[in-house]
Order: structure tokens, then C-alpha cells, then sequence
């Protein structure tokens, strides 16, 4: 979490010295799994702290470390989305909320099922496909990383969202 926080703040302002303009002018995007979806909240906290507001967050099976609480979206946050899979083992945080409703709107907790339609992750060791299967299907399927593309597309600038799109 400190490589990301530090590679923020040198990303907002090179010279060392972050002004509130620049504060205020800051498009962050956080996204992560499992851990690293909590994590995400804990950095939008973090900043919160510093003034940087938090454009959007996407966690998918979010998972709570210690003395974490991936549930509750800052209210520096403008935009929150959280994915999960209540199955097996390792299962993500299944609602995220809002501390403050007026300043940070959930666009939802999506519940991801693959009992029917299970997702391919070869790249895994045998072991992780066998004991947290439904923990990295949801990593693994196209669906959820189209539908996150999708709602990073939908906070860029349109001159950088549609250049994206020719490639």
C-alpha cells in the first residue's frame, strides 16, 4: 500500500509539494482483489486523510485483512463498486456501503455465480485452482474484467477513453 500511496503522491506533483488545486483536480481509479481490494479502501482512507479525493473504486472478492474494514467506502470516494463469489473457502465482502450516501454512490455489489458456468484459470498452480477455486475463477473471468474496463471507460475523459478504443 505505501509503494501506491507514494507512487500517487509523486504522480500528482513531482516537485514534492501537492497543492490543494492539485488535490482537488486528482481522477484516481484504485482497484484490487482479495487482499488487495481491501487494501484499496484502507488507501482511499488514507488519502482521505491527506485531502485527495478518489474517483472510483472497483474490489473484486474482497477479502479483509486485520484491522481492515472493506465494507465502509470513505466518503472521499466519489464512485464504489465491489464484485464477489459467496462460494467455497476464500469469499468476498458481499455489500459495500456508502459513510456518507451524499458523496459516494455504490454502483453496486455484484454477485458472481460459477457453479453452472466455471472460469479457466491455468495459469494458477494446481493447488490454488483445487482450494480456492471460486476465489480466483472470479479474477480469472473476462465478464467481470469487461465490466470493470467498463466502468474505468466510463470516468476517463472522453478524448483518452475514445483513443483507447481505436487501438
Amino acid at each position: 500500500m505505501s509503494d501506491a500511496h507514494n507512487l500517487i503522491l509523486h504522480l500528482l506533483n513531482r516537485d514534492g509539494h501537492l497543492t490543494d488545486q492539485q488535490k482537488r483536480s486528482a481522477r484516481i481509479i484504485l482497484y484490487g482483489h482479495s487482499w488487495g481490494a481491501s487494501t484499496v479502501v484502507t488507501l482511499a482512507q488514507r488519502l482521505k486523510a491527506e485531502g485527495i479525493p478518489v474517483l472510483l473504486t472497483i474490489q473484486v472478492d474482497s477479502v479483509a485483512k486485520s484491522g481492515q474494514n472493506d465494507a465502509l467506502i470513505p466518503d472521499n470516494v466519489r464512485y464504489a463498486a465491489n464484485f464477489y463469489q459467496d462460494k467455497g473457502f476464500i469469499r468476498g465482502q458481499q455489500k459495500i456501503l456508502a459513510a456518507d450516501a451524499s458523496r459516494t454512490q455504490i454502483l453496486g455489489n455484484f454477485r458472481m455465480d460459477y457453479t453452472a458456468n466455471p472460469v479457466s484459470c491455468p495459469e494458477y498452480p494446481w493447488y490454488t485452482r483445487v482450494l480456492m477455486r471460486t476465489h480466483i475463477e472470479i479474477e480469472c473471468d473476462p465478464h467481470v474484467w469487461q465490466r470493470v474496463e467498463n466502468l474505468i471507460r466510463e470516468q476517463l475523459p472522453t478524448s483518452v477513453a475514445g483513443s483507447t478504443n481505436s487501438r
